[in-house]
């Protein structure tokens, strides 16, 4: 265990996976605020509790530290531009984004998975956030699949259990993984990415942590990063991101500094290209997922948020 420094403890935090809220509630003149959390907590059905916890950086601390009411909308997958505009933009949050009233005058976002009114019913001062209590007055909710939050990046569950279920085709399929360790990207010692062979039976996070932990890495798998197609070869390619803390003395792997795929001459094979876009994003810690060929493709941005 190591001492509470503020920056490894949100590290720390963060492998904790979530979903996505954006918290609403009225101010006294009637206009409106609203922030993006994760800390969102279901606490009682008995009477009908949850918490959330704003921070006292936003600047709509003084609202929710005073309202009566607020609502929760956990977001949907497909909502990261409302969970970014509501946890970064300070221009007009509602005029960008579809939302209709609860009965408290509280903005429910239009597309949510579920929505919270709430009666505030006890506020505790926590650090540097306060702890806010409501007593569920109404909800509603739905089937669609939830945003997920990881480790500082947005992730698609339905994308996620695509890309790591067990193959069924005739096509050969390979999971990668790009291991992050103290700014270095671990390679093997021909520069490629570590790298195994999918059969019908095991998915590509299974396989790739077995690897992992026979040369004696000990890895947090992320989530998937890049899944692409091979036409020439009818090769079927899953990429993951992971973090590894500690290296044993014997480690098959070679470090590579991240920043040298930025810096460096430019390639044209994929695993450079996939690596060259990695360390681009790890250096603002916005994340996207690929998805297509080797030729062309779409990034799903997973911005930070």
């Amino acid at each position: 265990m190591t001492s509470p420094d503020p920056k490894s403890l949100r590290s720390a935090f963060g492998r904790y996976m979530t979903g996505v809220t954006v918290v609403t509630a009225q101010a006294p003149g009637g206009s409106l605020v609203g922030f993006t959390a994760n800390s969102f907590t279901s606490v009682s059905l008995d009477p009908p509790l949850l918490l959330v916890c704003p921070g006292r950086h936003l600047s709509s601390f003084d609202v929710f530290s005073e309202a009566d009411h607020f609502a929760v909308n956990i977001l949907a997958d497909g909502q990261e531009s409302v969970s970014n505009t509501f946890a970064a933009d300070r221009g007009d949050r509602f005029g960008k984004t579809k939302w209709d009233a609860d009965h408290n005058g509280c903005a429910l976002i239009s597309g949510r998975v579920a929505g919270f009114s709430c009666k505030v019913t006890q506020r505790v001062d926590a650090g540097d956030h306060m702890v806010l209590f409501g007593h569920v007055t109404d909800f509603d909710s739905s089937d669609r699949p939830g945003l997920g939050y990881y480790q500082g990046g947005y992730f698609s569950l339905g994308k996620e259990r695509q890309a790591n279920a067990p193959a069924h085709d005739s096509r050969l399929s390979l999971g990668s993984v790009i291991l992050v360790h103290d700014g270095n990207v671990l390679l093997t010692k021909d520069n490629q990415l570590p790298t195994v062979q999918l059969d019908d039976h095991t998915g590509a996070r299974n396989a790739l942590s077995f690897y992992l932990h026979s040369i004696g890495l000990d890895a947090h798998m992320g989530p998937v990063y890049s899944v692409y197609d091979s036409p020439n070869s009818g090769t079927h390619h899953v990429v993951l991101r992971a973090q590894v803390a500690n290296l044993p003395p014997d480690c098959p792997l070679k470090s590579v500094p991240i920043r040298s795929f930025e810096e460096g001459p430019a390639r044209t094979d994929i695993q450079f290209l996939i690596l060259r876009r990695f360390a681009q994003e790890h250096r603002t810690q916005s994340f996207g997922l690929y998805l297509g060929d080797m030729e062309k493709g779409e990034i799903h941005k997973n911005d930070k948020g």
